[in-house]
């Protein structure tokens, strides 16, 4: 296979971490793996900067997270270090029988630094803290501007933690970046992350008495637009909502689906203008309607589309936040693994849809690295 050419879809999932090897055709994929067999992998990501490299986390209730590197597509790892809390006047917290927990809880997100900066790496943890390293991994040092924020003593973990889960750097303006926190909210840096300030505004806080706050919302991922990242997409407990100013301001768009609860979100470059999301069921956690559910967002005709077919993949399907990935193809390839094991795709803009035919464990993070065009 030709290394410019190939398209790599890297799963993680509740038993490891496994790379999908396919071309520009996007017909056959070969399944290498499970890689840190048996932990849970939150995330699993190349590093565009670097053909080959490829950063996992491999997170253990018993043993704690850990953090690796591959220079060979997933063939060989080598672990890298993972951020420590610096201790505070408590004592750690104890799991069950007491038993002591390692400071970070999980390892939820690495992202890749700038261009100009080939060595450097941002990573979001449990409890939600923002780290970089300028080392490949090797050290790590707290982001003080978002970590030791004033809001900070209201922040309140979501069912999966207190995890910061999202890292976006805008293409447009290498210095701004946005995280995401559950149950935090969204926030943005437009000084490289000397700075912070919470984006949150117009969404809605249902599950507290005071539900018009600039921050404390339960963010479940965002997305930029490929052709304009001053346009965002939102995915939060509390419904779909879309900034077209930097997240200052969000108005919800999900009016005419039967539900516009979910997890996941995504954009890509060869589908531009929008961008796809899987509604749930907020009591089940799964797609309604017996079906899997696909929908993607016209931002130009501000109207939904629903992309998979009617009946095509009958059952209940839930997603994790991670789960949905595009490529840089034309047309986009869409990525979406379920809780149940099984990875769709689609190399059509979500016209056309498959599924890979094998039995993964339960899917968390999906994410792609392809060329461009």
């Amino acid at each position: 296979m030709v290394e410019k050419n190939a398209v790599h879809v890297l799963v993680g999932t509740r038993k490891g971490a496994y790379i999908l090897d396919g071309d520009r055709a996007r017909k056959k994929w070969k399944v290498r793996g499970p890689y840190h067999e048996g932990r849970d992998v939150f995330q699993i990501i190349a590093d565009p900067r670097h053909p080959g490299v490829v950063y996992s986390t491999a997170n253990s209730a018993w043993w704690g997270p850990m953090m690796y590197r591959s220079k060979d597509w997933g063939k060989k790892w080598t672990a890298i270090s993972v951020p420590q809390m610096p201790k505070g006047p408590r004592p750690p917290p104890t799991g069950e029988g007491g038993m002591p927990k390692y400071p970070v809880e999980n390892v939820w997100q690495i992202a890749p630094g700038r261009e100009d900066e080939p060595n450097s790496l941002l990573a979001g943890i449990d409890p939600a803290s923002l780290w970089r390293s300028d080392n490949n991994g090797e050290d790590w040092v707290g982001v003080p501007g978002l970590n030791d924020h004033p809001t900070r003593k209201e922040w309140n973990p979501g069912a999966g933690g207190l995890c910061l889960h999202t890292i976006l750097r805008d293409p447009s303006q290498p210095k701004r970046l946005y995280v995401g926190i559950s149950a935090a909210g969204g926030f943005r840096s437009d000084d490289d992350g000397e700075h912070w300030r919470p984006v949150n505004h117009g969404v809605k806080i249902g599950f507290l008495p005071d539900g018009d706050r600039e921050y404390g919302q339960c963010l479940h991922k965002l997305a930029l637009e490929p052709t304009d990242p001053s346009t965002i997409y939102r995915q939060d407990h509390d419904g779909i909502y879309i900034s077209r100013d930097r997240g200052d301001n969000w108005k919800r768009v999900g009016k005419s689906l039967e539900s516009d609860f979910g997890f996941v979100v995504a954009t890509a470059p060869g589908a531009p203008h929008g961008a796809f999301f899987v509604p749930l069921r907020g009591e089940t956690r799964t797609t309604w309607g017996g079906q899997l559910q696909v929908f993607r967002w016209n931002d130009t005709r501000r109207s939904w589309a629903q992309v998979v077919p009617k009946g095509l993949f009958p059952g209940d399907h839930g997603t994790h936040r991670d789960a949905l990935a595009t490529d840089r193809l034309t047309p986009a390839g869409v990525y979406l693994g379920t809780t149940a094991g099984r990875l769709y795709w689609s190399a059509s803009n979500g016209k056309k849809w498959d599924m890979v035919p094998y039995q993964f464990p339960a899917i968390q993070s999906v994410t792609v690295s392809s060329p461009m065009g």
